[in-house]
C-alpha cells in the first residue's frame, strides 16, 4: 500500500531523515520505533504531507502522492494522529468529529449564504459519519460532552475516530498510547487490531515496546534518521544492532 523510496529531509546541514526506503503492505499493523530524536515524527510528516522531502519519492496505491499538498494528501486516504492532538475544548466530542468528514465536502460561500440542498445534505452526511466514528472506538455515550470533560484515554479515542471520520485508507497514529495506563493501553491496542480487521491500515509511533511487540506484524527502527533494521517482532528484537542502538554496546556499559 505504502512504498517510501530513499526519502530524505534535511534541515540545514541535519538529515532528518536519510535515505529511508520502506514498505508497508495493506491490512496489517506497522510501526516505527527509534530512539528519541530519529526521525520518526519527521517521517510521518513526510508522508503525510506536512513537510516536503528534500529528495525521494512517497508511492500510495501506486501514485506519487510526494509532491500533493496535504490536504490532498488527506483525501487520497492517509489519515494522521498526532502525539498531542489539539481539540476544541468547549465543544461537544461529535461536534469535533464533524470537522473530520469536511475534508470530502464540495459546499463552498455560496451554499452557506444560500443555504442550499447540496450545504444540507452534506451536513447530515458529516454528522453521519462522525457518528459512525465514534460508535466504531466506543464512545457514542459520551457525543455531546464537551472536549474538556472527558477523560485522557478517552481523548485518545476522539484522536482516532477524527482520523477515520476523514475516510482513510492508512492510519498515521503517532505515540497513540502515550500518557493513558497498561489497561487503556491494551484497550487501544484491540482499536487498533479493530481497524486493521475492517481494511485499514495501520502505521504507528509508539515508545510501549510490550504493546509494539504484540500488536505490530512489521517494525522500522530508526536511529539517527536511518533505518537501521526492519522486520517482525521477533527478528527486530533479536537484532544486535537495534539492541546496542536501545541499550548500548558491551563496551559503553563497561565505560
Amino acid at each position: 500500500m505504502l512504498k517510501i523510496e530513499n526519502l530524505t529531509k534535511m534541515f540545514g546541514g541535519l538529515a532528518a531523515v536519510n535515505d529511508v526506503s520502506v514498505e508497508f503492505e495493506a491490512n496489517k499493523v506497522n510501526a516505527i520505533i527509534g530512539p528519541n530524536g530519529a526521525g520518526k515524527s519527521t517521517f510521518f510528516n513526510l508522508v503525510a504531507g506536512t513537510h516536503k522531502p528534500t529528495s525521494g519519492r512517497i508511492i500510495l496505491d501506486g501514485e506519487d502522492i510526494t509532491p500533493l499538498r496535504c490536504d490532498y494528501i488527506a483525501q487520497r486516504g492517509v489519515g494522521r494522529t498526532f502525539q498531542t492532538t489539539n481539540l476544541f475544548e468547549q465543544a461537544s466530542v461529535l461536534d469535533n468529529l464533524i470537522v473530520g468528514h469536511r475534508l470530502r465536502t464540495k459546499s463552498g460561500l455560496w451554499d452557506v449564504l444560500i443555504n442550499s440542498k447540496r450545504l444540507q445534505a452534506e451536513e447530515k452526511a458529516c454528522r453521519e459519519k462522525a457518528r459512525e466514528a465514534l460508535n466504531f472506538v466506543g464512545l457514542s455515550h459520551v457525543e455531546n460532552q464537551f472536549i474538556a470533560d472527558i477523560t485522557q484515554e478517552e481523548r485518545k479515542r476522539v484522536a482516532f475516530a477524527l482520523a477515520l471520520a476523514t475516510d482513510p485508507k492508512i492510519v498515521l497514529l503517532d505515540e497513540p498510547a502515550a500518557g493513558v495506563n497498561p489497561e487503556e493501553t491494551e484497550g487501544l491496542a484491540d482499536l487498533m487490531r479493530k481497524m486493521v480487521q475492517h481494511g485499514l491500515t495501520v502505521c504507528l509511533i509508539e515508545h510501549k515496546m510490550d504493546m509494539i511487540m504484540g500488536i505490530a506484524d512489521k517494525i522500522m527502527v530508526l536511529d539517527h534518521g536511518e533505518k537501521i533494521a526492519e522486520g517482525t517482532p521477533k527478528e527486530v528484537r533479536e537484532n544486535p544492532v537495534v539492541i546496542e542502538a536501545y541499550l548500548g554496546s558491551d563496551e559503553d556499559v563497561a565505560a
